[in-house]
């Protein structure tokens, strides 16, 4: 058996990631030879509330649009049931229906029109 060794990998070049050859590009390392340029800070710190303060809203209004969307599904429910309720309610109150019902308790439907009382203005 032979020890292990080291594979030297011949005619392959070597391959660069995308971010070396932003950084190349770019020349950022010149900026950061003497430290954190302080000159930039306060844009920077700016730059980064107003992105979290934008992060921040787009979650808000996200989840103010699923409230509302879950909002809607429960009126549609309530509209539905309010429905079927007024026309049970306009079924039952229905003259022929409160007759089926209250001649269960023995009351019965006059057949005689109402009598009109007249008053004349010398009565009253």
């Amino acid at each position: 058996m032979s020890g292990n060794t080291y594979k030297v990998n011949k005619g392959k070049e070597h391959k660069t990631s995308l971010f070396s050859l932003i950084g190349s590009k770019l020349k950022i390392d010149s900026l950061f030879e003497d430290g954190l340029p302080a000159k930039y800070l306060p844009h920077t710190l700016f730059f980064t509330i107003i992105g979290i303060v934008y992060i921040g809203n787009n979650h808000w209004a996200e989840k103010t649009i699923r409230k509302i969307d879950k909002m809607q599904v429960e009126v549609e429910e309530l509209r539905a049931d309010y429905t079927s309720l007024k026309a049970d309610y306009m079924f039952a109150s229905k003259q022929s229906e409160v007759a089926r019902k209250v001649n269960k308790v023995g009351l019965k439907e006059s057949n005689t029109p109402p009598n009109k009382i007249i008053v004349e203005e010398s009565e009253y």
